[in-house]
């Protein structure tokens, strides 16, 4: 697992990197994460999510345009397990999850702006690898999202931290 300071990226690329707006809180069991963007747009409907985490991850990251809802959780426990175990290094999620404490105990890098207990919906609803827009800045599958404690960070291409 790579550990990654946005800040230290921020200052050894600031031509590439684009900061996303302070609005999102760590809830994963790693504090730093990185990889290549896969994104699903879905509203209130997390089954493209439990499809995503249930494919190899090969080390990407999983953005979820939930369109910012806080009135149910996009990711519980269970998805995050199975994302964890099939190789994802986090998600990014423009929306809610719950089961926050085994959340936090669990090998995966999770950021999102909320905790809410209701699960959502699952009607099948959602768009896979499009490019979705939030929190300032558009994220294009195969572009690169890193992620710790100090915010959220994109870039066209992958980055190494400086030595």
């Amino acid at each position: 697992m790579n550990h990654y300071l946005t800040p230290d990226l921020c200052d050894t690329y600031p031509e590439l990197v684009q900061v996303l707006e302070p609005m999102f809180s760590n809830f994963g069991g790693r504090d730093s994460f990185g990889g290549e963007i896969v994104t699903i747009k879905c509203f209130e409907d997390n089954s493209r999510v439990k499809e995503h985490a249930e494919l190899p991850g090969n080390g990407k990251v999983l953005v979820v345009d939930g369109g910012g809802s806080l009135r149910c959780a996009l990711l519980g426990d269970m998805i995050a397990e199975k994302a964890a175990k099939n190789g994802w290094e986090g998600l990014v999620i423009y929306g809610c999850i719950r089961d926050v404490d085994v959340i936090a105990q669990t090998d995966l890098g999770v950021q999102a702006l909320a905790s809410h207990p209701k699960k959502s919906d699952r009607r099948g609803l959602g768009e896979i690898n499009v490019p979705v827009t939030f929190a300032g800045v558009t994220f294009r599958p195969g572009e690169f999202i890193y992620a710790d404690n100090n915010g959220v960070i994109i870039s066209p291409t992958a980055l190494k931290m400086p030595e």
